[in-house]
């Protein structure tokens, strides 16, 4: 079993920014895929962003390039989500999601463990 705890959420107006930070605990191996996932009220659960073991590859959606950036410090198996100029349309609940394996995969149903989520509101 893998633990996957997230902090960070809050409300903050658009164009600010925040971090996000997921800490995995208990069987985790070296070998795995991190990512980030939302949802939004009314709507299904959306990819945002994964990065391998190595972090020598890193997978983003469309509507958050160049915005967001996800990085992850194995000492402390921690994976971060650094949201810069934000919107009100990425206002959702975040989770984290972990995954055995090397593929940073945009599937929600190929990852294995997944934390209780984190809330951001942006405000307009």
């Amino acid at each position: 079993q893998v633990q996957l705890v997230e902090t960070g959420g809050g409300l903050v107006q658009a164009g600010g920014s925040l971090r996000l930070s997921c800490a995995a605990s208990g069987r985790t191996f070296s070998n795995n895929v991190m990512g980030w996932f939302r949802q939004a009220p009314g709507k299904e659960r959306e990819f945002v962003a994964a990065i391998n073991w190595s972090a020598s590859s890193t997978y983003y959606a469309d509507s958050v390039k160049g915005r967001f950036t996800i990085s992850r410090d194995n000492a402390k198996n921690t994976v971060y989500l650094q949201m810069n100029s934000l919107k009100p349309d990425d206002t959702a609940v975040y989770y984290c999601a972990y995954r055995y394996g090397s593929a940073t995969d945009y599937s929600a149903s190929m990852y294995n463990y997944w934390g209780q989520g984190t809330q951001v509101t942006v405000s307009s």
